[in-house]
């Protein structure tokens, strides 16, 4: 089982400084919700993101979204072979059954996420997607992998087939993906970092890199 956990994932709800702010109150009206129950957005919060620290990199939901459905959609995924978390920048940890069919329009995304902030598990009655409060060192000791692999554009340089066969010699590794747009990690100081490629990737393509070549191996 291929484990991929997309970490300190710029998915959140409006902080407290920025909850008043006019770009968070004119969305959430227009939305037909509270202020704190919408999904921070730079696309529609850019100007209330420049008040808060990090701001440049925070609010940025739809790489949660791309990384989710090529994961999901996946082969790998298919055939029972990949688990699939969401590790958020306040510590909120995503559970993501693969049997789940995302939502490809981006809008009725950002409202299941809401919807999950609130309820904690959606649908109710299926508990498709389960979130709960852990840290990225809890989360992996739940996991228990025989091996942790951060992708990181200044890691080890490997070829993305190589890569595939690496992540088969061993029975439960855990692939970490940033789900920022840019810079480092705050808090994951632990794994192996590798890089697959010379220059920066979107989250999204390493993603795809890593569960295509692990198909290589993984599938009969």
């Amino acid at each position: 089982m291929l484990h991929l956990i997309i970490a300190e994932s710029e998915l959140e709800l409006p902080p407290e400084p920025i909850l008043d702010h006019p770009a968070i109150l004119n969305y959430a009206k227009r939305r037909g919700k509270r202020p704190e129950e919408i999904i921070l957005d730079s696309t529609y919060h850019h100007a209330a993101l420049r008040k808060l620290e990090d701001g440049e990199r925070r609010g940025r939901p739809d790489i949660v979204h791309l990384c989710l459905l090529n994961a999901l959609e996946s082969i790998l995924n298919k055939e029972g072979k990949l688990r699939v978390y969401v590790h958020t920048r306040n510590d909120d940890v995503i559970y993501v059954n693969p049997e789940i069919r995302l939502p490809r329009n981006y809008t009725r995304f950002l409202g299941l996420m809401e919807s999950l902030f609130k309820e904690k598990t959606v649908p109710k009655d299926l508990g498709l997607l389960r979130m709960e409060k852990k840290t990225m060192d809890k989360l992996i000791d739940e996991i228990n992998p025989d091996a942790i692999f951060v992708m990181h554009e200044k890691g080890e340089k490997t070829k993305p087939w190589e890569f595939g066969r690496t992540l088969a010699e061993f029975k439960d590794p855990a692939v970490i993906v940033g789900g920022f747009p840019h810079g480092d990690f705050r808090k994951v100081d632990f794994g192996r970092r590798v890089s697959l490629y010379g220059e920066s990737l979107m989250a999204w393509t390493v993603v795809n890199e890593v569960i295509v070549n692990a198909e290589r191996y993984y599938l009969p």
